[in-house]
Parts: C-alpha cells; structure tokens; sequence
C-alpha cells in the first residue's frame, strides 16, 4: 500500500530552482531515505511534505490527503522534526513535551506507551531546560516531541547531523523499532552510511533524484568492478594514478584510493609496474566492494556528463 506519492513536483525560490520535477513514492510502514550533500533539495522537498511550502507544479498526497487541499488534516496525522533543533530552549524537557501533547490535544500519559524507550533516557533530566541538553539528548527530546500524538508519518529532516557517532547508532535503532511498530518514517541525510540502513533510498542532487531503489539495488548497479590501492606515497598516489592511461575514476577514501579502469578487468600487473616506474612503494591492490558513496560519486559523474553534452 503507498502512503505517499509524489508526481512531478518542482519548487524554485525566486530563479533558484531548488526542485526540479521529481516523482517518488513511500509505502506504508516503510523507513525510506533521502540521501544527498547540502543543496540537494532534501529540506525544501520536507517542507513540502509537511505542508509549509507549496510546489510550484506537481502534486503530492499523504494517505490519499492532498497537501494543498488538505494541509490541516495532514498536520495533524504527521509528525516533523527539523534538522535545527527548534523547541523552546528555556522551557525544560518535561515542559516542552506537555506542550506539544497539549498543542495536539493529548497528554505525555496517553502515548506515553509510544515514546517511552526514547523518554526513559532522557527522563532523568526532565526539569533540564532543553538549551542545557547535549546533542545527543536534544535529538531524543525532539523525537519524543514529534511523535507524542501519536502521528501515522514521521518525517526527519537530517536528524543526526552534528551528533556523535554513539548516539546517531542509537537514534536508527529508535527508528527502526518505530518502523516496526507501525508507522511510516520519512528521514533525509547526508550521511553515506546510513543509507544502508533504509528499507529503499533515494539519491539527490542539485534538486533531482538520481536513483531510487534498495540499498542493495543502488550498490548492485555499480558499474564497474572498484579496487583499493595504496603505496606509501598516497599524496602523489593519486596525481599518477589520473595520468594512467587505463584509469576511469579514482577518489579518496580514508586511507584508501577507489579505483575504477576503463576496461572490463583491470591488469593488476600493467598497473603495478606503472606505479613501481614512478619509484611508489609499498603499493597495495585489492578488489572491493562498493559502498553507497561509490555509488553516489558514480551518479554525480555521470549526471554532470550528460548534463554537459
């Protein structure tokens, strides 16, 4: 069952175009993400989700609600979570989620059932004022606060951006059980890695969609087999290995080049002599597998190509 769909939408600021005509559509209980760098589009397509912004052309519906014709209803059945945390900072955690129960017309005791894995960790700071709040618990607060009446969709707008490392592992966890527990999350990051841990993507750039599809979809399409290549000279590693003859892309991955060669099977040997010949050491080749950013660099390439031509 689809429980959002999307046809055609576009959406400029002035003659900025900052949506350009992209179509998708969620199902119902699915955890799906939009993946994409800053500029891509990711807020303005959210606040049109959440009906704060109008599309320019196109049309969206949630649970066969239109956003224009039916943004009151909406607002009611969905909860938002910013990416800028945007609750009363002199007001304290207990006071912040009362008043957002209140807004909707609940109380923290009748969905507390919902919220309470999430609030139980940030309980013993509930006459905190939410200003005084680590990153990590800002992020929980503000989850609690969009899913206290209890909403069918959860839309999340680059949630973990600026959050240490544990508790964006802990935030996917919530979202996962939430998932689970029924209800239909929206989420958008730009975070590579957590794209993998989404039902289905989709990868945005410059207001567009390059691909949607599962997780294991976007890396199965990867073109060409990826290799990773070290010496012990990585800053002209990657000057030498441009300038060869075979080589089709290659970027910076920690510690490691991604390499990928014109050809169908790269010479492993023609390349390591190449190297040796420009006096590198210590050089490493090794077949691997490709992450979503491969996957993503690999779009943003050829869509810059064929934008060019």
């Amino acid at each position: 069952m689809l429980f959002i769909e999307a046809h055609n939408i576009s959406k400029s600021y002035s003659k900025t175009l900052a949506i350009s005509d992209i179509s998708f559509d969620v199902k119902k209980n699915e955890l799906y993400g939009f993946i994409g760098p800053d500029g891509a589009g990711k807020t303005t397509l959210f606040r049109l989700l959440t009906t704060l912004l109008l599309p320019n052309s196109g049309t969206i519906s949630i649970n066969n609600w239109d956003v224009v014709k039916d943004y009151k209803t909406i607002r009611k059945n969905i909860g938002y979570m910013p990416g800028r945390f945007s609750l009363y900072q002199d007001l304290t955690v207990e006071e912040n989620l009362t008043f957002f129960a209140t807004i909707f017309g609940t109380t923290i005791k009748e969905n507390y059932d919902l919220i309470r894995d999430i609030y139980v960790q940030i309980e013993p700071f509930k006459t905190r004022m939410a200003g005084k709040l680590s990153g990590g618990m800002k992020q929980k607060l503000a989850l609690c606060c969009a899913l206290i009446h209890k909403p069918e969709l959860l839309v999340l707008d680059e949630p973990t951006t600026g959050v240490d490392s544990v508790s964006r592992k802990e935030f996917w966890e919530m979202l996962q059980n939430l998932r689970n527990s029924g209800i239909t999350i929206v989420v958008s990051t730009p975070y590579m890695d957590e794209a993998s841990l989404c039902d289905r993507v989709a990868l945005m750039q410059n207001g567009k969609i390059m691909q949607i599809n599962t997780p294991q979809g976007v890396i199965s399409k990867f073109p060409k087999p990826l290799y990773a290549i070290r010496s012990d000279d990585m800053y002209l590693l990657k000057n030498e290995l441009v300038n060869y003859i075979d080589c089709e892309s290659v970027h910076i991955f920690g510690q490691n080049l991604h390499y990928t060669s014109k050809s169908k099977v790269l010479n492993v040997n023609n390349l390591t002599l190449f190297l040796e010949e420009k006096n590198h050491t210590g050089i490493s080749i090794s077949p691997i597998n490709p992450s979503i950013e491969d996957c993503f660099i690999a779009l943003m390439t050829e869509n810059s190509t064929s934008d060019a031509k």
